[in-house]
């Protein structure tokens, strides 16, 4: 309690210090004018003190004026009074910590306030000028040598300590603030990239689902309304496909959706339905051949668990090049091909149609989602034309079949 009292009160003096520089400054002035007056009136036991009182306080008022300028001239305020002091130590006045208040004020915010080159020029200088004009001043004749030579050293050497140790204290807060402000705007940018990371991850999530079905959706709907007349049995079974499209569209929006709502300390919110992965590869080859699109499927190699983040990406990103077939190219087949080489997957979906003509004029996110996907779980991720004809979108992501990661699916 005692602590943050005088901590308080410490800091109220330097706001009012720092508001009033002058005034603080002022009284500063007069109160070292008092003690070296009171410093000059002081001498040897037996001894009569100097003749001349009007030069030492002239000495020394010009001291304490010219403290007035430490801030902006601290080393002109330790020249001049250095000098005064000298020059009053050789007239016969005695050393005493109250005649050097002066000087030893100066010292002190030349060390508070300059670097160390000035400190060791100005200071060791002033230090030395006065040691030796103590030595020789008949004043401290009764004194020995040893202590002529101790006790100015002793207290000219204690503010210059205490201003090094000032500068020191003010440049640790000032790098403790600097990194307290460094930490706030670090902070600060990974709320803003994490939160950028999960908008685009939510609006990938969203352009998969809805691009896929509702394109599935206008094919189906496009055949229907060709065959209408011609095959009414064949119009019924899509228009059939057509429903099971938009309620697989709806499920998998309200899944994607409620990830954003689910609040995981509640427990009575309702659990969600496990992501989409390639399990459910035999029901997207089904809609897209309800859309008119026959897709066949090849495995290579032995099919090993995927971690649910992987499983997830991989069956987004065959879903999407799919959409894209059934979108933009003339095509009536594509070919998906999986391979489990070593420790990636290799995936091809393939097709040999040419592109629609509107094709080149509404191309949209679909390629740069797909390879989003890929590089998010340090995959790679190839799309472009094929030499004999058609489009190829080709990736290769990496396996994950640890227990640790195959437990579970993602919500």
């Amino acid at each position: 309690m005692s602590i943050s009292l005088e901590r308080r009160y410490a800091d109220r003096l330097e706001e009012f210090s720092a508001r009033h520089t002058f005034l603080v400054d002022l009284v500063m002035g007069l109160a070292l004018m008092g003690c070296a007056a009171l410093g000059g009136s002081l001498t040897m036991p037996g001894a009569a003190p100097p003749d001349q009182d009007k030069t030492a306080t002239v000495l020394m008022g010009v001291a304490c004026l010219v403290l007035l300028k430490h801030r902006t001239h601290p080393r002109t305020a330790v020249v001049v009074a250095g000098v005064s002091t000298v020059a009053a130590v050789a007239l016969g006045y005695l050393v005493t910590p109250l005649l050097l208040a002066p000087v030893m004020a100066a010292l002190y915010w030349l060390a508070a306030l300059t670097d160390r080159r000035s400190i060791r020029v100005y200071g060791l200088t002033t230090l030395v000028a006065l040691t030796l004009a103590a030595v020789f001043s008949d004043s401290m004749n009764h004194v020995s040598l040893v202590l002529r030579t101790i006790g100015p050293v002793f207290w000219l050497m204690l503010p210059l300590a205490a201003g090094k140790t000032t500068q020191l204290r003010r440049a640790y807060l000032q790098s403790v603030q600097a990194r307290a402000e460094h930490a706030e705007r670090t902070r600060e940018e990974e709320a803003r990239l994490r939160v950028t990371e999960e908008r685009m991850r939510i609006a990938r999530e969203l352009h998969d689902v809805v691009a896929h079905h509702m394109a599935l959706a206008n094919a189906q709907a496009g055949t229907a309304a060709h065959l209408a007349l011609t095959s009414p049995e064949q119009t019924k079974r899509i228009l059939t496909d057509l429903t099971g499209t938009t309620s697989s569209a709806l499920r998998e929006l309200k899944a994607t959706l409620g990830l954003l709502r689910d609040n995981d300390d509640d427990p009575g919110s309702p659990g969600l339905e496990p992501s989409p992965g390639l399990a459910r590869l035999p029901e997207l080859v089904a809609a897209c051949e309800s859309a008119g699109l026959q897709v066949t499927v090849t495995t290579e190699g032995e099919p090993e668990q995927l971690s649910p983040g992987v499983d997830l990406t991989a069956y987004r990103i065959v879903q999407e090049a799919l959409t894209n077939v059934a979108k933009h190219a003339a095509a009536e087949a594509a070919h998906v091909r999986l391979a489990y080489t070593g420790s990636r997957l290799l995936i091809a979906v393939v097709n040999d149609g040419p592109s629609k003509p509107e094709a080149a004029q509404g191309r949209g996110f679909g390629l740069v989602g797909m390879r989003e996907r890929a590089h998010s779980i340090g995959g790679e991720l190839c799309a472009g034309p094929r030499p004999q004809g058609g489009f190829e979108v080709t990736t290769a992501l990496p396996l994950q079949p640890s227990p640790d990661l195959a437990e579970g699916t993602t919500p």
